[in-house]
């Protein structure tokens, strides 16, 4: 604890970290699913969750579920279309339909940071369900073509 303190929250010292639930969600993720669908999965974690914290935090003013506010959802969304409009641009991935599948792909991780699921940690449900909307939009759109 003296050494990881800065970085853990107070009940991480009684239970499992947010690593130990990356670390299965990972697991998950690389069993089942595609590539693409994995690092876009993670990527949303990465960026769309801290992003949503910060403005849920600094600017929330709107709670719509639990202490998630609107302000904060808005915020993933935009950060998570961002981050598949460039990854997909960048892999060539369904780049003739970038304008729909990106803010669908930010409407699936906004979502999955909004909808507690349980009292599971999100650092498996977000990447995990995450990967199933990809999967899905990947399958509908031709993105494993």
């Amino acid at each position: 604890m003296r050494i990881f303190r800065l970085v853990m929250r107070d009940h991480e010292s009684t239970s499992f970290s947010g690593l130990s639930y990356l670390l299965v969600g990972g697991a998950i993720l690389l069993a089942f699913f595609e590539r693409h669908v994995i690092t876009l999965s993670l990527l949303f974690l990465a960026i769309g969750d801290p992003i949503a914290s910060y403005v849920g935090i600094r600017f929330g003013r709107d709670k719509i579920l639990g202490n998630k506010t609107l302000q904060g959802t808005l915020a993933a969304f935009f950060a998570c279309s961002l981050v598949a409009g460039v990854y997909y641009y960048v892999n060539g991935i369904m780049t003739e339909r970038i304008l729909i599948v990106a803010p669908v792909s930010g409407l699936i991780g906004a979502a999955t940071e909004l909808i507690p699921i349980g009292k599971l940690d999100d650092n498996l449900t977000c990447p995990v369900l995450s990967a199933v909307g990809l999967t899905a939009l990947f399958y509908l759109y031709g993105g494993f073509a």
